[in-house]
């Protein structure tokens, strides 16, 4: 059986007033992301990661910025779209690992409702999303809640 090992990495800037999205989740909070889309970090980094394995290029390629089509879109349309594009290359996703960087709010509520929507999305088990949240202690720009960041591994396997 073939394998392939992706990583995803993301970042926004956390602003006053606008919505803030994580794992195709509403967060409750004063702050949320800004971005093109919707700016969900942790989406995001998960499809970097599923078209890294697969060696497909990253979101801005697929889902770039300068077109208005993807203008507040939401990242679960975009995931879906990234498992498509791996489908078509032969690859089911064995397992994906993520952790999201945020000072506040606490994530812990929200975690297993993020893992059924990604799952979900994906045609997947729970069981094989894992999200967990950190903070950075008070340091740099998620510690001072400027932004927020995230990042996955996904694991890729052959379709039978």
């Amino acid at each position: 059986m073939s394998f392939r090992i992706g990583f995803g990495y993301d970042v926004h800037r956390l602003e006053e007033g606008i919505p803030f999205w994580l794992g195709g989740i509403e967060i409750l909070h004063h702050k949320g992301a800004l971005g093109h889309s919707d700016a969900d970090v942790l989406t995001h980094a998960i499809c970097d990661a599923m078209l890294g394995a697969a060696a497909l290029g990253d979101i801005g390629t697929h889902f770039p910025d300068t077109d208005k089509s993807y203008k507040g879109i939401s990242s679960m349309v975009l995931l879906q779209k990234c498992m498509e594009l791996i489908r078509s290359e032969g690859y089911e996703i064995g397992n994906i690992d993520s952790t999201i960087c945020l000072q506040t709010p606490k994530i812990m509520p929200y975690i297993k409702q993020m893992r059924e929507q990604i799952a979900g999305q994906l045609g997947i088990k729970d069981s094989q999303v894992s999200v967990k949240a950190t903070t950075e202690e008070g340091l740099g720009f998620t510690g001072k809640e400027e932004g927020v960041s995230a990042s996955a591994v996904v694991l890729l396997k052959a379709s039978p």
